[in-house]
């Protein structure tokens, strides 16, 4: 278990802030994610706020839950993952499935990583636009937020543009409008 302090940003010229982006952090990998996200049939995750998911991409697979967001500024969170055999991909999901959880939506997103000392930083296109993902993991929040805050800062992006809803929760609110 770790705690997962992060902020996201929407972006109006992702090249534009990846030159900014390469000025300072090193390139990990450019990869295409896809999340399937699942309902629980014990409690409702939209009201306890958290979530439940299968992520596959070049990396493998990982199943991750996340609790409920534990700061007002950004998306932190207490998060818990397990890495699995890609070959094992469709059986989790049958797992789960024969639990009584649910799969209800499907997320995608090409996903490019930087990493900056204690940073991770994600520049994603997805079918509802485009973002930046600052995330620093550790137990200490406060030390967080500052860092994200100042590599915000650096590529010209005021912390108040942050956005705490999570891709899921977008992608449900532009289907549903």
């Amino acid at each position: 278990m770790s705690i997962e302090v992060e902020a996201k940003f929407p972006v109006k010229n992702i090249s534009e802030v990846e030159e900014k982006v390469k000025e300072f952090a090193e390139f990990v990998i450019d990869k295409v994610e896809e999340d399937i996200y699942f309902k629980s049939p014990v409690r409702d995750f939209a009201v306890t706020d958290e979530a439940l998911r299968v992520r596959k991409d070049v990396e493998g697979v990982v199943v991750t839950y996340k609790g409920a967001k534990l700061d007002s500024e950004t998306k932190t969170r207490e998060e818990v993952k397990a890495r699995i055999d890609p070959g094992d991909y469709d059986k989790i999901i049958m797992i789960l499935l024969k639990l009584g959880f649910e799969d209800f939506a499907v997320v995608k997103k090409r996903r490019k990583i930087y990493r900056y000392e204690d940073a991770v930083i994600c520049l994603d296109s997805l079918e509802i636009g485009d973002f930046i993902e600052i995330e620093v993991e550790g137990s200490d929040v406060e030390y967080g937020k500052r860092r994200i805050f100042e590599i915000a800062s650096r590529l010209s992006i005021d912390k108040r543009e942050s956005i705490r809803k999570s891709y899921l929760e977008l992608i449900l609110e532009k289907t549903e409008s």
